[in-house]
């Protein structure tokens, strides 16, 4: 099996988080760990990847690190509009970039950077 990367978010909220990104972006729960019980690590399959929600009740949410989570979107203008209602914040309207792409900046529940994008 060729290497691979699988970000992971570590979070005080699971549930809540897991529903951000299963909601904004149709992810389809990959894993559980363990698979009964409460949980400790929820695999989310957004397209071709694998985004890892860690359960951590001892982390607050906050500023952002220096990670920014970029997904690739059907439509940016959608994901935009649904970010308040799942609990996100956005920092202003989405952008066409010079390179092709259409941006918003985003920040999830627990305040981490992420990038919406669709290439044009």
């Amino acid at each position: 099996m060729p290497p691979s990367v699988v970000p992971m978010v570590v979070t005080h909220d699971l549930d809540r988080l897991a529903r951000f990104y299963r909601e904004l972006t149709g992810a389809q729960e990959s894993s559980r760990i363990p698979e009964e019980g409460p949980t400790f690590y929820l695999g989310l399959r957004i397209g071709g990847s694998e985004l890892g929600i860690v359960a951590d009740a001892s982390v607050e949410a906050g500023p952002p690190g220096r990670v920014l989570l970029s997904l690739e979107v059907d439509d940016v203008d959608a994901c935009l509009a649904r970010v308040p209602e799942l609990g996100g914040t956005a920092s202003g309207p989405a952008n066409d970039m010079p390179w092709g792409q259409r941006v918003a900046h985003v920040r999830d529940p627990d305040g981490n950077a992420v990038n919406l994008t669709s290439t044009s």
